[in-house]
């Protein structure tokens, strides 16, 4: 890439119109296709925004510290959604070595030996939501039977929330994550889950557990993070962990079910799965548009552009992981794609703390129910399916299924 300076390129409008199914968006290509930053403009917040696609440019956009998560406190920068989804003090607007303390806290339950530990539970719980499936009898909507409730068990569980409250938790998630439903209802959602993490730390601080929450409590007893930034990291594991496992492993298994190949080889070679899930992880364009900023904290040269001191850049995950410099015929679904360093966790220090947890539940899930539902198929054609409409993840609003 050339480093001589040139103007910046006009703004382009990301109006993230719907696009169907897991289609890649346009708007991602054509970035894609820039040979330098580009420009854009989000429904929400004001003023235009650098956009980070190629797969370097994300590296460079994720890992430089003069681009800052925290400078984003306070600003009304252009955006996707009405409102923003972590509250102030969560880890993803901490800068190192803020953003280092506070991983700290909860890196602990997530090491290898934690994840195994968790395994066989995951597996219980998957189990235990397919048998009801099987008793329902065909066609059944697998968001319904599996993805969902799943997903919800296994993060609850790990934070520490009691089952009659799980109801509420997912209540309260949905409305965080929606761009849809208007900004006060989100911000009253995001408010009263607070407080519920709020006094649900407050009874571990006095009856520990074996959960997230208890272990963050006890940071909290020995002054490694304050009570808000406890409620913060609380609220944003709930939300992220939950969802994220909740609509890419639905997603997962709308691939597996319209690519038939791929679908029959993880039947007959199960000892691919662990690769297959990488190579899914990578290829699913899991949200839309993009996610947080982070803004310049000084005037930054990268190739030929200059992002000014105040200026936010956004980095897109997905457009990376499509990057035909990176990856051979991007927009093939490879399981043989052995080297395959995708983005889909992030990058940096915000990558997702949670990653070998998602990676375990995607396989649970699907190893379950590869094995239960052999002739598992959709029970409606492709076409037919309701996707999610105008909401800042992607995935379907049912999946309906036989055998």
């Amino acid at each position: 890439m050339s480093s001589q300076p040139t103007d910046p390129p006009a703004a382009r409008f990301w109006n993230v119109e719907d696009v169907p199914g897991l289609d890649f968006d346009p708007f991602m290509e054509q970035a894609l296709a820039q040979d330098t930053l580009d420009r854009v403009r989000l429904p929400h917040g004001e003023g235009e925004a650098w956009l980070a696609a190629k797969y370097e440019d994300v590296k460079f956009a994720t890992c430089d510290p003069r681009l800052s998560r925290q400078a984003l406190v306070g600003r009304d920068v252009t955006r996707l959604a009405p409102h923003f989804i972590p509250l102030d003090d969560a880890v993803g607007f901490a800068d190192p070595p803020q953003h280092t303390r506070l991983r700290k806290t909860v890196s602990k339950v997530f090491t290898t030996r934690r994840i195994a530990q968790l395994r066989p539970r995951a597996e219980e719980i998957a189990n235990r939501l397919l048998d009801g499936m099987e008793r329902s009898g065909p066609p059944a909507d697998l968001m319904e039977h599996l993805n969902t409730p799943f997903s919800l068990a296994g993060m609850s569980e790990l934070m520490g929330v009691p089952e009659e409250d799980w109801p509420k938790m997912a209540d309260w998630t949905r409305e965080v994550i929606s761009a849809g439903i208007g900004r006060d209802i989100s911000e009253r959602a995001k408010k009263e889950i607070g407080e519920y993490f709020d006094a649900l730390a407050t009874e571990r601080r006095e009856s520990p557990r074996d959960d997230l929450l208890s272990h963050m409590a006890k940071a909290e007893r020995e002054g490694e993070l304050s009570r808000g930034e406890l409620v913060a990291f609380a609220v944003l594991m709930q939300i992220s962990g939950m969802n994220s496992v909740r609509f890419n492993s639905a997603n997962m298994v709308y691939l597996l079910l319209t690519h038939p190949e791929q679908h029959a080889r993880l039947r007959s070679e199960p000892e691919l799965l662990p690769q297959a899930i990488e190579e899914l992880l990578r290829f699913i364009p899991h949200r839309n548009a993009v996610g947080m900023a982070r803004v310049a904290t000084e005037d930054i040269q990268h190739g030929r552009v200059t992002i000014r001191r105040g200026e936010p850049v956004y980095a897109s995950y997905l457009a990376a992981n499509r990057d035909p410099d990176r990856f051979t015929d991007p927009h093939t679904l490879d399981f043989d794609r052995d080297f395959n360093p995708h983005l889909a966790f992030g990058n940096g220090p915000h990558y997702c703390v949670g990653a070998s947890l998602a990676r375990m539940e995607s396989e649970v899930m699907l190893r379950a129910l590869l094995d239960r539902f052999p002739g598992l198929r959709l029970a409606v054609p492709p076409e037919e399916l309701r996707w999610r409409r105008g909401e800042l993840i992607r995935g379907p609003q049912e999946l309906p299924v036989t055998w």
